[in-house]
């Protein structure tokens, strides 16, 4: 097949397994590209230069899944074109593992599919993938949906970030401290909890402020709210 994008031609690269193309980004994301095709992984990689979108590329599923093994937990949005027949561990495999890894909220994967491949992607899309795209596609199209999954991406990661955020800010507070703090979230009123508790209400006061210091809340309405937004 051939892949037709309006504006010139796509740049031609070294051919290289993994090849990060640089430039100055609109955004501080990555969009990660893994087809056997070098022809595709050019052209997609000039589209999404063109649009102030940075991307690497890999030739295989094998040659990606190397790469996040040695890698951080990824902490700026990303997504991944994904091409869905490769040689080699094929792109739904990858997928497979992805998914068994957690990583799909962050890394959104958006399959590269051919007419025939279509109801086995459709299939993938069920399965937690962002969505598929058909050859030959339409550039603007494509842009659209990698923009969008990079926002998804963005915004799972920051669920993750204020997740482990609170967990920190509730492995600070002292035993006393979750105490009350059940108490409040329960709707009790300081004198009641100074009654179960056996301490005095100045008492109460004192572990109650300290607690909403430590998780950065100022009321009880928002300390329940962000216990109810970040917790299984």
């Amino acid at each position: 097949f051939q892949v037709h994008f309006a504006g010139g031609n796509p740049c031609r690269g070294t051919g290289s397994c993994c090849h990060t193309h640089l430039m100055q980004p609109a955004l501080n994301a990555t969009v990660f590209i893994v087809d056997d095709d070098a022809s595709v992984r050019e052209a997609l990689a000039w589209l999404l230069r063109s649009r102030r979108l940075p991307s690497e590329s890999f030739d295989s599923a094998e040659a990606f899944d190397a790469m996040l093994q040695k890698r951080p937990p990824q902490r700026q949005p990303c997504c991944l074109l994904l091409d869905v027949r490769m040689p080699g561990m094929s792109g739904l495999a990858l997928f497979d593992v992805l998914a068994a890894r957690g990583d799909l909220a962050t890394m959104p994967v958006i399959f590269l599919t051919g007419h025939g491949d279509v109801p086995t992607a459709v299939a993938a899309v069920k399965r937690g993938a962002f969505d598929f795209v058909e050859k030959p596609f339409s550039d603007n199209a494509l842009v659209d949906r990698v923009v969008q999954a990079l926002d998804v991406s963005g915004q799972a990661i920051q669920r993750r970030r204020s997740r482990k955020a609170l967990q920190r800010a509730l492995a600070e507070l002292t035993d006393r401290e979750r105490e009350v703090m059940e108490r409040v979230i329960a709707g009790l009123a300081n004198k009641l909890i100074a009654d179960e508790l056996d301490i005095s209400v100045r008492t109460v006061e004192v572990h109650r402020a300290r607690m909403f210091e430590k998780m950065n809340v100022r009321s009880a309405v928002e300390l329940a709210n962000l216990l109810r937004e970040h917790t299984p």
